[in-house]
């Protein structure tokens, strides 16, 4: 996309931001750079630390053309300076801990988070010497209670992973900021599009961009978003010494399908307030949680910080017992719901996680921390990801399901 002054919305920056016709062909359509290395017109030094943004391509450890353009890309889409993709969503939330953090730091996350970034909270950022504090982030005083002189991070997630509790990103910012630490988010389940995160005063925006950025459950991806010079930093450490970086062709096939991200979020949004209607209305589901839905706990802030409520919808059914029997019975009768972990995809998936099975594998909550996930969850859930098919269809599928 040209360069101007003037604003482009957002089907036209998923579209153009980051792409150009191809100089040496003219191509409309955005090459692939598959090239390891790069021929070089000067004598060039092997430090990290010696590139500047002017740098050549050298190396596609250090930089990429079509990477490149994906990053331009995302960073246009949230609205940040720049953007660092890597090779996976965990790589992302690696990247942010691991640039950011040293021994004797104290990070604050959210003691409901994605599985892998919960374990590696607990089992390998204390073994590294950083302090670690679980803290439900809906709860103010309790995020403000947990912060120390030595608090560097604190790194939520909204809509959370996978029970749809919401935080207030613009009250934790300000308590990131009087402490002097930075404030990353998880806002994989809302996308680009579902919050501005910038406005909201978020320092780093992660996405797992696998999920509703490709789009079509091909490509394995993570991003971070922010500033340009804590973009820089993340680019050396992350990409460069650990090596997470994206391959070229992934990175190609993503961009193919974030070109098509507004009218995606608009159709999955759509698509799931009709389907979270629907459960809720039906006397076998128990409790339904949706962004979209007035009953949802957080129904002010939903509205207030999210322009697009995504279509991540979590439910009930029965005790834990009750619910592992169903799930079984969704495999056997689900024809167009797909029963598979992931989500954000074109096609819908489903999943359940039982309560027990979850601490133990991931969060591993306890007392009053289990209990307020417990209230807010019951004994298990299913978490639904509402695709672009027909949600007469899916309400259909599910209602075979669950006969």
């Amino acid at each position: 996309m040209k360069k101007t002054n003037r604003p482009a919305g957002p089907m036209t920056t998923a579209i153009h931001a980051g792409e150009s016709p191809d100089p040496a062909t003219l191509a409309s359509a955005p090459p692939i750079h598959m090239s390891s290395t790069y021929v070089s017109e000067d004598v060039l030094g092997f430090s990290a630390h010696d590139l500047t943004p002017e740098s050549p391509y050298a190396y596609s450890r250090w930089a990429n053309p079509t990477v490149a353009m994906l990053e331009a890309k995302i960073a246009a889409m949230q609205g940040t300076e720049a953007c660092l993709c890597t090779a996976s969503g965990m790589a992302a939330a690696a990247a942010i801990f691991f640039t950011f953090l040293s021994a004797g730091d104290h990070v604050i996350v959210s003691d409901v988070s994605y599985a892998g970034v919960a374990e590696l909270a607990r089992d390998t950022l204390p073994r590294m010497g950083i302090a670690v504090s679980t803290v439900d982030m809906s709860d103010l005083a309790a995020v403000s209670a947990a912060i120390r002189p030595e608090t560097r991070l604190i790194h939520t997630e909204t809509p959370v992973n996978p029970i749809g509790r919401l935080t207030d990103l613009a009250a934790i910012s300000a308590l990131a900021r009087q402490a002097g630490a930075l404030l990353s988010c998880d806002a994989t389940f809302a996308s680009p599009l579902g919050m501005d995160t910038v406005a909201l005063g978020v320092d780093l925006t992660m996405h797992s961009v696998t999920k509703y950025i490709c789009g079509h459950g091909d490509a394995v991806a993570g991003a971070v978003c922010g500033r340009a010079d804590l973009i820089s930093q993340m680019r050396v450490e992350a990409a460069i010494h650990h090596g997470g970086v994206l391959s070229p062709f992934n990175a190609w096939l993503i961009a193919r399908g974030a070109a098509t991200l507004p009218l995606r979020m608009k159709a999955h949004a759509a698509g799931a307030q009709a389907v979270a209607e629907w459960l809720e209305a039906d006397p076998r589901v128990g409790r339904v949680i949706y962004p979209g839905l007035a009953s949802h706990p957080q129904a002010e802030l939903a509205a207030r910080q999210m322009s697009n409520m995504s279509a991540m919808i979590s439910f009930q059914v029965g005790d834990a017992a009750t619910g592992e029997r169903l799930a079984r019975q969704m495999i056997e009768r689900l024809e167009v719901i797909h029963y598979a972990v992931s989500l954000g995809h074109h096609r819908s998936l489903i999943f359940w996680m039982g309560t027990e099975g979850l601490m133990e594998t991931s969060f591993r909550l306890e007392g009053a921390q289990l209990e307020a996930y417990r209230a807010y969850a019951g004994d298990g859930i299913f978490r639904l990801s509402v695709g672009l098919e027909d949600p007469e269809d899916l309400i259909a599928d599910l209602d075979r399901a669950l006969a």
